[in-house]
């Protein structure tokens, strides 16, 4: 027989899962690795860990051992926030860079050893664990280990993407040894083994987790950075902690969108849905370009801010709650002109490649967990042995001096991935996220949009056309958008491309909805069709 085809000729939708107990990631072995934990006796915590730890083996080319993470978690009676990104190296200056890279440089390199700041990830997990889980950090490990040990076949979309990077990636430090088995991405369908990355993960499992910071993974990382020129140290890795924080939130026709605050950039979801408090949605047609075209403008309020102020939270010049301000906000949306696009500056608020999964029990517990490696497969280094994939966050560091992003030794860089929840009159609704680089906060506003304005499903949302906006008047937008539509934002001034490939410029999101007491009703779950996920549960 010959090789399947897998081009996918006919549409198919996907129907919501309901269940006591869920779980819903980018892929169907990851989510059955939480539901394991769940069906053993474990919590959402468990899940989310165990599914976070099987996502670093079975979508490498969106996150491995080597990432960041952040995580909000209702815990039966409150929200924590939870920040797992990484620090820079101690030796990280602009001068440190611009001897390297030349007086030229604006930012750290896109790739190799000197994009890598402390991978935080891992760190999040043995926090997570520590303060909430129940089962023993080990057995989290158990359904990772297994799946590197004895291999997977490849999915589709992961297979197309694995593709796509390998002469940018090649010859980059470990990355050929790690991730071209034969000189070559693996194809679709093909079994694919990740025994180094399944010695890291029993390193992980005995020691609690730390031999990634203070142990034998940590020693190797630095011995390969050095080799290579890096500033990296043990010392850096020793000092690296995730932080717990209170989340920051912003009303919406009744709910409340919570979302972690910076050094991440889910306040520009919270700025834009706080101006478009100030229109009534409800009254346009979901799909209208009007009701496009006022989103599309209030996300660019948002970004103009966000990529303005937002940094490290001990180096802003604003604070996140001068940026939500109801009467500055309320200024931001008497800007926008419902009859065409513009261009907009940051205000002066002084005045007034990403894996995202979620899990739920019957308890009541809730995590939004998001871990990334950033570009497709992060740096493109891999520690030789251990099947370490380091991230590439240190590109997100200015060089410039005046910036409040400029790198600095321990400082966390500006970071595009945020998990997000949901609540009402203080109690739980959603945990959700929506996974793609900037496309993140633009796919919390449009879901939810979706879902509070115009009462559609979880899933229905998820499945909806979207626009990406990109910069000035230039927008994305799917394939699937209607010509109609499409057609009535171009005549309001925006410039768009219209994109054949979903994976690449729409994000996908993961949601479960709360339907009543968890232990009788349980919850409702979506997974998007843009990857290769699926929602489980029973």
């Amino acid at each position: 027989m010959k090789p399947f085809l897998y081009d996918f000729p006919y549409a198919s939708a996907r129907l919501p899962v309901f269940g006591r107990n869920v779980v819903a990631t980018s892929h169907p072995a990851a989510a059955a690795a939480g539901l394991r934990m769940l069906m053993k006796g474990g919590n959402a915590v468990d899940a989310a860990i165990a599914t976070a730890a099987a996502m670093t083996i079975v979508e490498p080319v969106s996150n491995g051992l080597g990432s960041d993470a952040f995580c909000l978690l209702w815990d039966g009676t409150q929200l924590h926030g939870l920040n797992a990104s990484g620090r820079a190296p101690a030796a990280w200056t602009p001068d440190y860079f611009r001897a390297k890279y030349g007086a030229d440089a604006t930012t750290p390199p896109k790739r190799g050893w000197d994009s890598v700041t402390v991978p935080g990830a891992v760190g999040g997990w043995m926090a997570l664990s520590r303060r909430f889980g129940k089962l023993p950090f080990a057995d989290l490990m158990e359904p990772a280990i297994d799946l590197a040990e004895r291999g997977y076949a490849v999915p589709p979309i992961v297979g197309y993407k694995w593709a796509a990077p390998v002469e940018e990636l090649r010859g980059l430090p470990g990355f050929a040894e790690a991730f071209l088995p034969h000189g070559r991405a693996p194809a679709v369908g093909e079994l694919w083994q990740f025994k180094a990355a399944a010695r890291s993960l029993r390193l992980i499992a005995e020691s609690g987790g730390d031999a990634f910071y203070r142990g034998e993974i940590a020693a190797a990382a630095v011995r390969f950075a050095r080799e290579h020129g890096a500033a990296i140290t043990e010392a850096d890795f020793a000092a690296n902690a995730p932080d717990w924080v209170q989340p920051i939130g912003r009303d919406y026709r009744g709910y409340t969108l919570h979302e972690i605050p910076p050094n991440g950039q889910g306040i520009a979801a919270l700025i834009a849905l706080g101006i478009l408090s100030h229109f009534e949605l409800a009254g346009l047609q979901p799909d209208s370009a009007q009701a496009q075209h006022l989103q599309i403008e209030a996300m660019k309020l948002g970004f103009a801010d966000t990529y303005r102020y937002v940094a490290d939270p001990r180096t802003m010049e604003v604070t996140p709650e001068q940026m939500l301000d109801d009467a500055y906000l309320a200024s931001r949306a008497r800007q926008i002109d419902p009859a065409r696009a513009q261009h907009f500056g940051p205000g002066n608020p002084s005045r007034g490649g990403t894996i995202y999964l979620t899990a739920a029990d019957e308890s009541g517990m809730m995590v939004s967990f998001i871990q990334s490696n950033y570009m497709g497969f992060g740096s493109g280094v891999v520690v030789p042995g251990y099947g370490l994939s380091m991230q590439n966050r240190g590109h997100a560091f200015s060089l410039d001096p005046a910036s409040p992003n400029v790198v600095a030794p321990g400082k966390r860089p500006f970071h595009t991935i945020i998990p997000a929840f949901l609540s009402k009159d203080g109690q739980p609704v959603m945990s959700f996220g929506v996974m793609g680089a900037n496309m993140q906060p633009q796919g919390h506003l449009q879901t939810l949009v979706r879902m509070l304005d115009y009462g559609h499903n979880p899933q229905a949302a998820c499945d909806a056309p979207r626009w990406r906006y990109n910069s000035g008047y230039s927008l994305n937008v799917e394939a699937s958008m209607d010509p109609v539509v499409v057609q009535g934002l171009v005549d309001r001034g925006h410039r768009i491309e219209v994109i054949q490939d979903s994976y690449q410029d729409f994000g996908a999101g993961q949601f479960i909805w709360r339907l009543g007491d968890p232990a009788q009703h349980g919850y409702v779950a979506a997974s998007d069709p843009r990857r290769d996920g699926q929602a489980v549960g029973f």
